[in-house]
């Protein structure tokens, strides 16, 4: 199953849950003569789940996709947002690029005989993103729908060891040989998504694109990065 039809069900799933939540609401309130008042924290587990007036929120939760992150979100107020997510790539997107660098690190390692890759691992691996966030109300379109657009700053710190062997050596000498190399990829980022959070549950469920731009190990690179996740907010 491909990655956009997994997302187009996520939300389609979402969708279905926050209408039937409404759907519900909008029964019980034809057929009783009273509603029920609810107080404190018990109110944010009533849809939707943020309201207006008992900003700032807290949401905490995981994304997967690039990265695989864990994800902290303060919601300001009702338009203003700082998220912060901190893991590690999704390596196997990467696998063409890194093998990509052998040879470049093979220089800057000073190494001169020749040479054929076999293959690499990656030995240690994290990213942080931090965004500032602009969110807009699309409730208009289905109930507790917010889209959002912002920009931050990344860090992504990889380091590899990469395996070869030597085409002309003494036959006395060893033929393999290995190189560790390590890369502080850093630079701006733009982001934009969608969040719904209509459930019965202080749960926010989420979808982003990033833009990511490469201004110190590789200046000028750029990546089309993101993915889908939750946050329990409270």
């Amino acid at each position: 199953m491909s990655w956009s039809l997994r997302i187009s069900l996520f939300l389609l799933f979402c969708a279905l849950v926050g209408q039937a939540c409404a759907q519900r609401a909008v029964q019980k309130s034809r057929y009783s003569f009273s509603v029920p008042k609810v107080r404190g924290n018990k109110a944010r587990i009533i849809c939707p789940v943020f309201d207006r007036g008992r900003y700032p929120y807290h949401g905490l939760g995981f994304k997967l996709g690039d990265p695989f992150a864990l994800t902290y979100k303060y919601y300001a107020s009702k338009n203003f947002a700082v998220a912060v997510d901190f893991g590690r790539t999704a390596s196997g997107l990467y696998r063409a690029y890194y093998r990509g660098q052998f040879e470049q690190y093979l220089i800057e390692a000073g190494e001169t005989a020749n040479t054929v890759y076999i293959g690499h691992k990656i030995n240690s691996d994290w990213v942080l993103d931090t965004r500032i966030l602009y969110h807009a109300d699309v409730s208009r379109a289905i109930a507790g729908l917010q889209f959002y657009a912002g920009g931050g700053w990344a860090w992504k710190r990889t380091v590899l060891v990469y395996d070869y062997h030597y085409t002309s050596i003494d036959p006395d000498s060893d033929p393999f040989g290995s190189l560790a190399a390590e890369r502080l990829a850093m630079g701006p980022q733009l982001v934009a998504g969608i969040e719904y959070s209509y459930f019965r549950i202080p749960v926010s469920a989420f979808m982003e694109a990033e833009y990511f731009m490469d201004v110190r190990e590789n200046p000028g690179v750029y990546r089309i990065e993101g993915g889908i996740g939750l946050r329990y907010v409270f």
